[in-house]
C-alpha cells in the first residue's frame, strides 16, 4: 500500500516526488516530517507505507511509481545500505536519471556523503556482509557504483535533530 499527497504539480508525471528511505531508520522521524511538509505544500508525493518487505526485488508498482515521478528524494541514513530493497530502488532511480532526466536529491541524514562514497563505516560493513551473502557480485557492484555516483550530486547534509 502506498500513500500520496494532493494533485501533481508537474504535468505528465503521476508524482512530483518519490521518497526512497530505510523505514527502520527514518520512517517515524525525518521522513514522516518531510512527507507531511510536502503534503501541506500540495506536492504529489509517493511514499511506500509498507513496514515490512520480503525478498530483494522491488515490486512493479514501486518501479512504476519511480518511473512516473519527476524527482526522487533519497534519504541516506546509517543502515540504508543494509536494505536490498532500498538499494534496488536506488538502481531504478539512477536508471531513470540516466534515461529520462529524472532528478535526484540526496539527503544525508546522520551520515556523511564521504562515508557513502568511500563505503566506509556502516556502509563498508553492510557491503562486506552483502559480498559474503550474495554470489551476484555484479549486483553488489551496481549498488556500490550507484551509491558512489549519487553522492556526487548536490544534496543536503543533516547531522542533528532540530
Amino acid at each position: 500500500m502506498a500513500a500520496s499527497a494532493s494533485s501533481s504539480l508537474i504535468s505528465g508525471s503521476k508524482y512530483d516526488v518519490f521518497l526512497n528511505f530505510r523505514g527502520e531508520d527514518t520512517r517515524n522521524t525525518f521522513t514522516s516530517h518531510l512527507y507531511a511538509a510536502l503534503c501541506r505544500s500540495k506536492i504529489e508525493t509517493f511514499i511506500d507505507d509498507s513496514e515490512v518487505r520480503t525478498g530483494d526485488e522491488i515490486s512493479s508498482s514501486l518501479s512504476n511509481a519511480i518511473q512516473s515521478s519527476r524527482l526522487s528524494i533519497i534519504i541516506f541514513s546509517k543502515d540504508y545500505a543494509s536494505s536490498s530493497w532500498c538499494l534496488n530502488e536506488l538502481l531504478e532511480i539512477v536508471e531513470c536519471h540516466k534515461t529520462k532526466g529524472h532528478t535526484i536529491l540526496p539527503i544525508f541524514y546522520h551520515v556523511s556523503p564521504s562515508e557513502i562514497r568511500k563505503q566506509t563505516g556502516t556502509y563498508g560493513k553492510a557491503f562486506a556482509i552483502r559480498e559474503e551473502r550474495f554470489k551476484e557480485t555484479d549486483k553488489v557492484q551496481k549498488w556500490r557504483t550507484a551509491l558512489a555516483n549519487v553522492t556526487n550530486l548536490s544534496g543536503t547534509v543533516i547531522n542533528h535533530d532540530r
